[in-house]
């Protein structure tokens, strides 16, 4: 099965939902062929896409504040085998670590699920905006409801007097290639601004030393460049997606570094501070099973329940042994060795 094939289902599904919007929007009067109701369906498939998986969301946000509470225990198990490189240690490096995340229910892939999700649906937009003109021209099948009178509208429509399928490389005017930088930059702000608020308010002191913290800081510096490399690749179209899903990203960060802060960052003070001024009362973010050791064989609530009724056992025993040898001397039967003597006494 090629990629055209495993990306074909999402081209459809991102088809319907931009004939949705659009529908909608000629419907309240806005021209069919204009950039502006195109440009609107494009911002509403980030809406839709990006409501559909707030749940996602809400788990990678319980996810990360999990992780970071565990953080300390990560470093102990870290620096136990720090010293040990042979295959059993690190076998139980391993083993360790995630017997940690499976008692507190922390899973370190829940972070990854939205952009893991968002993806297709990425590429499936580029395909649909990269086949407008093959689809108005005849040469490929219509996606979904695009049709070909509605793919040579998508395909004439401008924005800021750029066409939504131009790109920067391989293009003839001036204004494509403003407009593609100006995206470009609007997309790297957007991107620097979600990030580093992230690492400046909503990051515990204790978390901004660790490998993490470190490669998030490198990611703010090189997201930039990547974009100005990728995204002169792009249509304008997708430009623009991207852009709306950043900018989704940093009013949902905003949100979420005001109420749901990460525990012992400077977020979660200004936020129990705001609680105590209003009179509410202060809730600490806990994780259930944190505080169990990792061996469970060294909890003592077992071995007590164990050692108990042996003891017991042994008391009762001592003190039914005296009565136990009266009783049963009388009827012991003589062995093969017993003298004789005692059965002709008859």
């Amino acid at each position: 099965m090629s990629f055209s094939d495993l990306i074909y289902p999402f081209e459809w599904i991102v088809a319907w939902i931009l004939y949705g919007w659009h529908t909608l929007f000629t419907t309240l009067g806005i021209p069919s062929a204009s950039g502006v109701a195109w440009t609107l369906s494009i911002v509403g498939l980030v809406v839709v896409m990006r409501a559909a998986m707030i749940p996602l969301f809400v788990r990678q946000i319980h996810a990360s504040r999990r992780m970071q509470l565990i953080q300390p225990e990560m470093q102990k198990i870290q620096a136990k085998y720090k010293d040990k490189k042979d295959p059993d240690s690190r076998q139980a490096m391993t083993q360790e670590t995630m017997d940690l995340y499976k008692r507190t229910g922390t899973n370190p892939f829940s972070s990854c699920l939205p952009i893991l999700l968002q993806s297709p649906f990425f590429f499936g937009l580029f395909r649909v905006l990269n086949g407008l003109k093959k689809i108005s021209d005849g040469t490929t099948d219509p996606i979904g409801p695009i049709s070909r009178k509605l793919a040579g509208e998508a395909e004439a429509s401008t924005f800021f007097g750029a066409q939504l399928s131009d790109r920067f490389i391989g293009a003839n005017s001036l204004t494509v290639q403003i407009v593609t930088v100006v995206l470009i930059i609007a997309m790297s702000a957007s991107t620097f601004t979600t990030q580093r608020q992230l690492m400046m308010k909503n990051m515990p002191a204790s978390a901004l030393d660790n490998p993490f913290a470190k490669q998030q800081k490198m990611l703010l510096y090189l997201m930039p460049i990547f974009f100005a490399i990728s995204g002169v690749n792009f249509p304008i179209g997708v430009l623009l997606y991207w852009l709306t899903t950043n900018v989704w990203s940093m009013c949902q960060q905003f949100y979420v570094i005001r109420n749901m802060p990460a525990p012992g960052s400077q977020a979660e003070k200004a936020m129990q501070e705001r609680r105590r001024k209003k009179g509410k009362p202060v809730e600490e973010f806990t994780v259930k099973g944190l505080d169990k050791p990792t061996d469970e064989a060294e909890a003592p609530k077992p071995s007590g329940q164990r050692v108990q009724p042996s003891r017991n056992k042994k008391k009762k025993g001592a003190a039914a042994k005296p009565a136990t040898k009266a009783t049963a001397k009388p009827a012991k039967a003589p062995s093969a060795t017993t003298d004789p003597k005692p059965q002709t006494d008859n």
